[in-house]
């Protein structure tokens, strides 16, 4: 069994800026991902799995903050006072790609960066109730459109930062964040669906391309926006780093008080990064089917989301995600 660090107070770091999301009203979806790549099986990762797990605590956590920090003013995603959250607007019935396409492959990271099709080096996707594996190439400005049942973006201009008509397409077989521009964030899953996540199991599989200064966070958000309902992030960190997962306090006014577990893996690789929530019970943080610890303090119970974002700063690159999963 896990054993559970004392919680130990050092440098403070700002709350995660997340307000609470008001209720979404469906938009008509036009068809269904059926898609699902089976054959594969789990890649290892390059370094030991071994977790390192750290302590860290704040004592600025009395609030949901909304400023942001600008290109200018942010060093890093991930800069030792912790991760940096940003905004979530009120969501719109209609996708917000409504930018010109343009061409899927333009910037696109080279053939060598996309995911392989030998089974002993790709990752198996999970039999699960949502799977998207981007199997349709769509261009930058349609993605939303054309995935309405798995990506639900955060609307251009959401705080000065996230512009996912600019950002985002699919190709190859992977959905393709482009770094060092826009900001992006989004939730997986469709609109009537994804925030209703009470347990459950929450895969992706990503690596990520140049980017240094900038990172991302993955993360389970809690639906109703009160941040003592508990949130979970894997992978999190900056993208010339090794991602971690966290695991935040639900004590109201210290919940950015929360345990690190280090994943001893690269962002520059493939890795399969998977959360097992038991709602009260545990949480598991898994790479590539090897389990690294299971938490069972501050285990939520309530409604949350499965999103992710990237800031706008850093350098420029690309976060590639092969496919995703959840299940309840």
């Amino acid at each position: 069994m896990a054993q559970h660090p004392v919680r130990a107070v050092t440098r403070p770091r700002a709350p995660p800026e997340e307000p609470v999301i008001a209720t979404r009203t469906p938009r008509p979806t036009s068809f269904r991902r059926q898609t699902n790549r089976l054959a594969r099986q789990l890649d290892r990762p390059a370094r030991s799995t071994t977790p390192t797990k750290a302590v860290l605590a704040a004592a600025t956590a009395a609030a949901l903050v909304l400023g942001m920090p600008t290109a200018a003013s942010a060093r890093s995603w991930w800069d030792g006072y912790g991760h940096r959250h940003h905004v979530t607007p009120t969501p719109t019935p209609t996708p917000s790609d409504d930018a010109t396409p343009t061409d899927p492959d333009a910037g696109a990271p080279s053939d060598d960066q996309a995911p392989s099709d030998d089974p002993a080096a790709a990752g198996a996707i999970p039999d699960a109730s949502f799977v998207e594996d981007f199997a349709t190439a769509v261009p930058t400005g349609l993605v939303a459109a054309a995935y309405p049942d798995a990506w639900q973006p955060y609307p251009d201009g959401t705080s000065g930062i996230y512009a996912p008509s600019r950002t985002v397409s699919v190709h190859d077989g992977v959905m393709d964040v482009a770094l060092g521009g826009d900001g992006t964030a989004g939730t997986f899953g469709s609109a009537t669906n994804a925030w209703g996540h009470v347990g459950g199991s929450f895969s992706v599989r990503a690596k990520a391309t140049g980017g240094d200064g900038n990172g991302a966070a993955f993360m389970l958000w809690p639906t109703s926006g009160t941040w003592s309902d508990g949130e979970i992030d894997f992978p999190e960190g900056n993208f010339e780093d090794s991602p971690s997962a966290f695991q935040h306090s639900m004590t109201p006014g210290d919940e950015a008080s929360r345990v690190q577990i280090g994943s001893g893996v690269s962002w520059r690789d493939w890795h399969t990064y998977t959360v097992d929530w038991v709602p009260g019970q545990s949480v598991t943080y898994s790479v590539d089917g090897k389990v690294l610890d299971t938490e069972t303090h501050d285990v939520p119970t309530t409604p949350h989301r499965y999103m992710f974002q990237v800031g706008n700063w850093g350098s420029s690159g690309h976060l590639l995600i092969d496919w995703v999963s959840t299940t309840e």
